[in-house]
């Protein structure tokens, strides 16, 4: 990336595993970048100001992470699936000292944010190019206060992301009192999303979800953000947060969550599913 001032940024197409990456420059922030993958969103990007978050659902991550520990203690994270790495910057900004390891199984991406996008040298991020869960099966047991899944093939989680066998992965590398929170997307009638709180709740004893009422509700495809921890969440703390963001946001947890959840059972892995398919448009730019 050309880091002189006088130079006007530009636009960087490349051919990665799994298509089409774009990382175009914003005309309104000189050292900001939008990620695109065959047309949709990844990731939003500003390397001067690394707090700063575009998209609503890495927002909600952002106050998943807030709310994790004490204001500034450093947090041990992995991340499945880093795009061009908005989250990690932002712990690695709000949380100095935190250790985090990215696992990406896209390697063509990987190298290519490393080329554009580059880290600060004291940023605590390790990049591993390798399959999200093949990564965490051989990761240390209880060696992450905060586990971030943000897994998309094209635009669908994989179906191996998604059984009660890979929750019971999760559980394993969480600490005591850490926590799992999962980028997730579907639209009513929730199949997809339901099954994920059922097989979660079946392994962890607390789950919440994140989401706009808007998406609740039926009206249209969305992100929701899963999470889940062996101890009780500050669902309290998250509610304010998420209500004040420019889309406000509804935390659900307890009677309301398993209303929500209603008689969906837990997946396996013999019979996973990939997240629906969004339909056109939803997420897709020109």
């Amino acid at each position: 990336m050309n880091d002189d001032p006088r130079a006007e940024p530009i636009p960087v197409v490349r051919e990665v595993d799994w298509g089409t990456a774009k990382l175009l420059p914003d005309v309104d922030r000189r050292r900001a970048w939008l990620l695109t993958v065959n047309g949709a969103p990844q990731s939003y990007v500003d390397l001067d100001d690394p707090t700063y978050i575009e998209f609503e659902y890495v927002r909600r991550l952002a106050h998943v992470v807030d709310c994790a520990a004490d204001e500034g203690a450093p947090l041990d994270v992995l991340h499945l699936g880093g795009g061009a790495l908005t989250l990690p910057r932002y712990v690695a900004a709000t949380r100095p000292g935190s250790r985090q390891d990215v696992v990406d199984a896209d390697r063509a991406l990987v190298q290519l944010v490393r080329e554009h996008l580059p880290l600060p040298p004291d940023a605590g991020i390790t990049l591993h190019a390798a399959d999200a869960r093949a990564w965490a099966e051989r990761a240390p047991a209880a060696s992450a206060d905060l586990l971030v899944a943000d897994v998309f093939g094209g635009s669908r989680v994989p179906a191996h992301l998604t059984s009660i066998e890979y929750a019971r992965v999760a559980e394993r590398l969480l600490k005591p009192g850490g926590i799992y929170a999962a980028n997730l997307a579907d639209g009513a009638p929730f199949a997809f999303l339901r099954s994920q709180l059922a097989t979660f709740r079946a392994v962890f004893a607390e789950v919440a979800l994140i989401a706009e009422p808007s998406v609740l509700r039926g009206r249209r495809f969305g992100n929701a953000v899963l999470l889940a921890s062996a101890r009780p969440l500050d669902v309290a703390a998250l509610a304010r947060r998420t209500a004040g963001d420019a889309f406000p946001a509804r935390v659900e947890h307890g009677d309301s969550l398993r209303r929500f959840v209603a008689d969906a059972r837990p997946v396996g892995d013999a019979d996973a599913q990939p997240s629906p398919e969004p339909p056109d448009g939803a997420f897709s730019i020109g």
